[in-house]
């Protein structure tokens, strides 16, 4: 089946320009095209998407903010970047904020191709397995400490599937958008799969707190249970335990908008890969924020649109009162009068 690549970008006659021109590669890979992020984001999530190519400056949502969606959501996906207004400092800040691979305009056609086919190439470049049991598989990376991104393609019904592990371990797990560990019980109830290995693992947290002995045993039992019900789709069943399975802490924010924005706004400060350590909501902090806005209107001080709070941990943390409370971690050699003028804009 062929892969499929999004290119993004609000130049309609480029993007028609190069869906005709990639037509020829059509058994290798198909075209989808969006004219901006937020059609971009649509498409993810109705499509397996294996290559974005993405232009920067767009309306709505611009390709900083797509690509940060993308690190956060979807890691395993490449990106080149598409860009007129090429710059040093913009290369730096598209490579560091996790593209792969950067192109200016205009740029030669085949370039764009060879880019695109070397990227799709190492989806496999740890091989592709067709009649190996993945439960084995999966054992076999779990003793040899291995680090890899294991796709997984149900034969039967045709959907995808995204195992990361480092180090042996069960990192994450995505089907279409979702992710963590009812993704990988959902990927573990397939029967007839093909793998496909490459031998990297872009994801940096661990999502799923179970060892993989004991979620390899509960797949096994829902199949079990599937096969006694009649049932042919296992993955239909209640998930087995997963509400105490959950990582205890609040869980990253993927959505596109407002964390997509704030990373995208973070990508541009210098080091931030290894200053910002997370963004999630958590709701703790409403009552503290609520106190500190009606502080500020009694003494005429203005409208809270940031709270930096020294911890003296080796992390801090920074409040952003919104619908819901974002909070941002990060380490303690952070600019902190550049974060939060960026933050409060």
């Amino acid at each position: 089946m062929p892969k499929k690549v999004l290119i993004v970008d609000d130049d309609r006659i480029l993007l028609s320009l190069t869906e005709k021109k990639l037509k020829k590669y059509e058994n290798n890979f198909t075209v989808l095209t969006a004219a901006d992020g937020l059609q971009a984001v649509s498409l993810l999530k109705e499509n397996h998407i294996s290559l974005v190519a993405t232009d920067l400056h767009m309306p709505r949502m611009d390709g900083f903010a797509l690509l940060a969606h993308l690190s956060e959501s979807y890691p395993d996906i490449p990106v080149i970047i598409l860009t007129a207004y090429g710059s040093p400092t913009s290369k730096k800040n598209a490579l560091e904020g996790g593209a792969a691979e950067y192109l200016e305009k205009p740029f030669v056609m085949e370039d764009l191709i060879q880019k695109i086919i070397a990227s799709l190439a190492k989806e496999s470049e740890g091989g592709i397995l067709q009649t190996v049991p993945l439960e084995m598989f999966l054992q076999l990376v779990e003793m040899e400490q291995k680090t890899c991104t294991i796709r997984v393609t149900n034969k039967t019904s045709g959907l995808k599937g995204v195992l990361f592990f480092k180090n042996g371990e069960l990192y994450d797990a995505r089907v279409q958008d979702a992710k963590g560990l009812q993704s990988a019980y959902r990927i573990l109830s397939w029967n007839k799969v093909a793998l496909s290995i490459q031998d990297t693992c872009p994801v940096k947290i661990k999502r799923i707190p179970d060892n993989l002995q004991a979620i390899l045993m509960d797949a096994m039992r829902l199949k079990d249970e599937a096969a006694e019900t009649g049932n042919s789709t296992p993955e239909s069943l209640p998930l087995p335990h997963t509400e105490h399975r959950q990582n205890p802490e609040p869980p990253l924010f993927h959505e596109v908008s407002p964390a997509a924005v704030i990373r995208s706004r973070l990508d541009k400060l210098e080091g931030e890969k290894k200053w910002l350590k997370e963004i999630l909501h958590d709701d703790s902090w409403d009552d503290l924020t609520a106190e500190a806005i009606e502080l500020g209107k009694f003494f005429n001080a203005g409208v809270l649109k940031s709270c930096y709070i020294n911890t003296g941990g080796a992390t801090d943390t920074i409040i952003l009162p919104q619908d819901k409370t974002i909070v941002i971690s990060v380490g303690r050699q952070c600019p902190h009068d550049q974060i939060l003028q960026l933050l409060s804009e």
